[in-house]
């Protein structure tokens, strides 16, 4: 048994796996590909989002993995600037059908602002809108968990002053470096499972000389001890790469990192994230 066949369980019964590939930056014509690599490899957890531009080509590869499409774990995100109830039915359905599946296992709001706005303006009105049409979805059989990304607490405590189903996951930027402790732990007291997207920064902690000696004192990859330890961590991981041999790689986990180093990673801040810092995920906001 690997860590391919791990799962966690979210709070409404439905199985997910704890290692995932993460599908952001991969074009869509070769989504597919990619995809079926993963499945290939043992990946059952795909990820995307209605703005990483793929979703055609990673349900083409869902449907061409040769695999049964109940064996895989699929989620999507509603587009960040989707702030209204019709709206979020549209793009539901409209992610649907353009992945051309019946059915996704997980769907998210990609962010509580629009990205132009990314921790910035007043959005509840409109969080509480695109939450009640996944809600709508779930009930109808299109999604089997929702939740939502990239959400602090006070705008998890906006979605529940209304909700009628607890999000079931928060994807949120966790790795070495960027440990959100606290917001890890209301997540899992409102049985909130965390989703952990970058969880090697983005390449930012690749060249961390400290980080670098911890993973020769394991005989592991810089990579392999970062997705490691956002695992160790209870959270789903999520590390995003098109090549098999990475894809190989970032599953090869078969180690387990002590209390002690976990402390170490666990206190280490904030990376440079270079010339992604364009990126609102990585502005620091």
């Amino acid at each position: 048994m690997t860590i391919l066949d791990e799962t966690y369980t979210l709070s409404n019964g439905v199985e997910i796996p704890k290692l995932g590939l993460g599908t952001w930056f991969i074009e869509d014509d070769q989504a597919a590909e990619a995809v079926r690599a993963a499945v290939e490899i043992g990946y059952r957890n795909i990820d995307t989002a209605q703005a990483y531009g793929n979703e055609r080509g990673v349900g083409e590869g869902v449907r061409t993995a040769g695999v049964s499409r109940d064996q895989l774990f699929v989620s999507t995100k509603l587009a960040a600037e989707v702030k209204d109830y019709d709206g979020a039915v549209a793009a539901i359905d409209e992610s649907l059908a353009t992945m051309d599946l019946a059915h996704v296992d997980l769907m998210l709001i990609h962010s509580p602002q629009p990205w132009s706005d990314f921790r910035g303006g007043d959005y509840a009105e409109g969080n509480r809108q695109a939450w009640r049409a996944l809600e709508g979805a779930h009930r109808a059989g299109k999604i089997r968990a929702i939740g939502v990304s990239n959400f602090q607490e006070h705008d998890l405590e906006n979605i529940l002053s209304a909700a009628t189903v607890v999000p079931h996951v928060n994807q949120l930027l966790v790795h070495a470096g960027n440990t959100p402790s606290g917001l890890l732990s209301y997540c899992e007291g409102k049985g909130i499972l965390v989703e952990a997207y970058s969880p090697i920064a983005h390449g930012a902690i690749l060249d961390n000389p400290d980080v670098q000696a911890m993973a020769g004192r394991y005989g592991v990859s810089v990579p392999q001890l970062c997705i490691r330890y956002t695992v160790q961590l209870g959270t789903v991981s999520l590390p995003k790469t098109a090549n098999p041999a990475h894809m190989r790689s970032n599953a090869d986990l078969d180690f387990e990192i002590s209390e002690t180093d976990m402390a170490t990673l666990l206190d280490l801040r904030a990376q440079d994230y270079g010339e992604h810092s364009v990126f609102p995920v990585y502005s620091g906001k």
